[in-house]
């Protein structure tokens, strides 16, 4: 890895939220790609982050601080990538329940997909499931990810798959929810494609949907 890639690297894992815009911007004006920039020091280190989250060596604010670092590198990136025509591997409509205003599990999860290559198009929180339905007709999305975390906004998840199915939408993208009274029964009973437990785990699931 060339040093100004490690650095980048290294300022997203260690979360220097202003040194990964100043690798960012040092490496452009070096000549570098924003493709190759992207590809092989800002999303192998959110990759990492995800890996030390899972085996515990890392927590959510760890994981919170290296995501907005990469989201700041991101916001000088994303203007040159859309100019030179790179596109997004898929494109994801995200959103917290009707009922529900949490909305940390949802951002790390817009983040790490947005790092992992995703066009992500947040709705905020607490989102009726007409919303989702008006996004994914508009939007012509690959996935809706429902996040809640109380047990009693959870059934609002139901909704918004049941709002999909009658207008006629639901077969054109996979559902996949996540939040802590969530379990992996409730996200089959409810007709999710998928469930993950963690922002990184659900970066994984929608990589697996995509296969």
């Amino acid at each position: 890895m060339e040093p100004i890639f490690h650095s980048l690297y290294n300022a997203i894992l260690e979360g220097d939220i202003d040194g990964a815009q100043e690798y960012v911007r040092s490496a452009l004006e070096a000549g570098a790609s924003p493709a190759r920039l992207l590809d092989e020091a800002m999303i192998p280190a959110m990759s990492e982050v995800g890996r030390l989250f899972e085996e515990g060596e890392c927590y959510v604010p760890e994981m919170l601080v290296a995501a907005r670092a990469m989201q700041n590198g991101l916001t000088l990136l994303r203007p040159l990538l859309v100019a030179q025509g790179v596109k997004p591997v898929g494109r994801a409509v995200i959103g917290t329940v009707k009922g529900d205003l949490h909305d940390v599990g949802k951002n790390l999860v817009s983040i790490m997909l947005e790092g992992a290559g995703y066009e992500i198009h947040d709705l905020g929180i607490d989102v009726p499931a007409d919303k989702f339905v008006t996004a994914v007709r508009e939007l012509q999305p690959d996935f809706v990810g429902l996040s809640a975390m109380l047990t009693t906004t959870m059934l609002a998840m139901r909704d918004v798959i049941e709002a999909l199915k009658q207008a006629g939408v639901r077969e054109q993208v996979k559902v996949v929810v996540g939040g802590a009274p969530l379990t992996d029964a409730f996200a089959q009973q409810i007709g999710a494609d998928g469930y993950a437990t963690d922002a990184n785990r659900a970066v994984v699931l929608v990589q697996s949907l995509r296969k």
